[in-house]
Protein backbone atom coordinates (compact mmCIF):
# COMPACT_ATOMS: atom_id res chain seq x y z
CA UNK A 1 0.00 0.00 0.00
CA UNK A 2 1.36 3.34 -1.10
CA UNK A 3 1.74 5.76 1.43
CA UNK A 4 0.30 9.53 0.93
CA UNK A 5 2.16 12.02 -1.02
CA UNK A 6 0.71 15.13 1.06
CA UNK A 7 0.34 15.11 5.01
CA UNK A 8 -3.07 15.02 5.84
CA UNK A 9 -3.25 15.69 9.58
CA UNK A 10 -4.18 18.68 11.71
CA UNK A 11 -0.65 19.93 12.01
CA UNK A 12 2.93 19.94 10.45
CA UNK A 13 4.49 16.83 9.33
CA UNK A 14 7.95 15.99 10.89
CA UNK A 15 9.46 16.87 7.68
CA UNK A 16 7.67 19.84 7.47
CA UNK A 17 9.38 20.80 11.06
CA UNK A 18 12.68 20.10 10.34
CA UNK A 19 13.24 21.33 7.28
CA UNK A 20 11.25 24.77 8.84
CA UNK A 21 13.78 24.58 11.96
CA UNK A 22 16.98 24.21 9.54
CA UNK A 23 15.81 27.02 6.92
CA UNK A 24 15.35 29.14 10.15
CA UNK A 25 18.97 28.87 11.53
CA UNK A 26 20.14 29.03 8.01
CA UNK A 27 18.53 32.86 7.48
CA UNK A 28 19.21 33.62 11.07
CA UNK A 29 22.88 32.82 10.51
CA UNK A 30 22.97 34.69 7.41
CA UNK A 31 21.16 37.96 9.06
CA UNK A 32 23.57 37.82 11.61
CA UNK A 33 26.61 37.77 9.89
CA UNK A 34 25.91 40.16 6.93
CA UNK A 35 26.20 37.63 3.86
CA UNK A 36 24.01 39.37 1.89
CA UNK A 37 25.11 41.75 -0.52
CA UNK A 38 22.37 45.05 0.86
CA UNK A 39 23.85 47.33 3.04
CA UNK A 40 20.61 48.18 4.04
CA UNK A 41 19.38 44.91 5.33
CA UNK A 42 23.17 44.13 7.08
CA UNK A 43 22.18 47.43 9.10
CA UNK A 44 19.28 46.22 10.90
CA UNK A 45 19.24 43.10 13.45
CA UNK A 46 16.69 40.94 12.14
CA UNK A 47 14.93 37.71 15.01
CA UNK A 48 13.76 35.19 12.73
CA UNK A 49 11.17 33.39 15.15
CA UNK A 50 9.95 30.64 13.28
CA UNK A 51 9.77 29.20 9.63
CA UNK A 52 6.53 27.15 8.53
CA UNK A 53 6.56 25.13 5.22
CA UNK A 54 4.13 24.32 2.79
CA UNK A 55 3.16 20.02 2.73
CA UNK A 56 5.59 19.99 -0.65
CA UNK A 57 8.15 22.42 0.96
CA UNK A 58 8.03 24.07 -1.89
CA UNK A 59 7.16 27.17 0.09
CA UNK A 60 8.89 28.35 3.27
CA UNK A 61 7.22 31.66 5.42
CA UNK A 62 9.73 32.85 7.63
CA UNK A 63 8.11 34.92 10.66
CA UNK A 64 10.67 37.90 11.42
CA UNK A 65 10.69 40.57 13.80
CA UNK A 66 13.41 43.63 13.69
CA UNK A 67 15.31 44.25 16.95
CA UNK A 68 13.18 46.26 19.18
CA UNK A 69 10.00 46.18 16.66
CA UNK A 70 10.57 49.36 15.05
CA UNK A 71 10.57 49.38 11.10
CA UNK A 72 8.61 46.45 10.67
CA UNK A 73 7.36 47.33 7.38
CA UNK A 74 10.87 48.31 5.94
CA UNK A 75 12.17 45.03 7.21
CA UNK A 76 9.64 42.63 4.95
CA UNK A 77 10.35 44.74 1.98
CA UNK A 78 14.19 44.67 2.68
CA UNK A 79 13.65 40.91 2.70
CA UNK A 80 11.24 41.22 0.06
CA UNK A 81 13.66 42.79 -2.49
CA UNK A 82 16.78 40.77 -1.46
CA UNK A 83 14.26 37.23 -1.57
CA UNK A 84 16.31 35.93 -4.52
CA UNK A 85 19.78 35.99 -2.98
CA UNK A 86 18.47 34.56 0.05
CA UNK A 87 16.51 31.77 -1.53
CA UNK A 88 19.86 31.22 -3.42
CA UNK A 89 21.93 31.05 0.18
CA UNK A 90 19.32 28.76 1.65
CA UNK A 91 19.11 26.51 -0.86
CA UNK A 92 23.43 26.03 -1.07
CA UNK A 93 23.42 25.92 3.11
CA UNK A 94 20.61 23.60 3.59
CA UNK A 95 21.50 20.64 1.09
CA UNK A 96 18.20 20.74 -0.19
CA UNK A 97 17.21 19.35 -3.34
CA UNK A 98 14.64 22.36 -4.34
CA UNK A 99 15.30 25.69 -2.78
CA UNK A 100 11.65 26.38 -1.25
CA UNK A 101 10.52 30.26 -2.51
CA UNK A 102 10.98 32.07 0.74
CA UNK A 103 8.26 34.62 2.25
CA UNK A 104 8.70 36.91 4.56
CA UNK A 105 5.79 38.17 7.31
CA UNK A 106 5.82 40.52 10.83
CA UNK A 107 5.93 37.80 13.66
CA UNK A 108 3.65 38.89 16.51
CA UNK A 109 4.23 35.53 18.59
CA UNK A 110 5.17 38.23 21.25
CA UNK A 111 2.85 40.82 21.28
CA UNK A 112 0.55 38.25 21.99
CA UNK A 113 2.20 37.02 24.82
CA UNK A 114 2.52 40.29 26.24
CA UNK A 115 -1.36 40.63 25.77
CA UNK A 116 -2.13 37.00 27.29
CA UNK A 117 0.57 38.41 30.19
CA UNK A 118 -1.62 41.51 30.25
CA UNK A 119 -4.54 39.99 30.68
CA UNK A 120 -3.35 37.37 33.07
CA UNK A 121 -2.45 39.86 35.79
CA UNK A 122 -5.86 41.67 35.65
CA UNK A 123 -7.97 41.75 39.12
CA UNK A 124 -11.29 39.56 37.34
CA UNK A 125 -9.12 36.79 36.16
CA UNK A 126 -6.59 36.50 39.05
CA UNK A 127 -9.89 36.02 41.14
CA UNK A 128 -11.13 33.50 38.40
CA UNK A 129 -8.34 31.81 38.24
CA UNK A 130 -7.75 31.18 42.29
CA UNK A 131 -11.68 30.06 42.68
Amino acid sequence: MAKNKFHDGPGPSQRQLRVGELIRRTLSEVLARGDVHDPDLNRLSITVGEVRTSPDLKIATAYVLPLGGKGQDDVVSLLARNKSELRRIVGKKCGLKFAPDLRFQIDETYDRMDETRRIFDQDAVRRDLDS
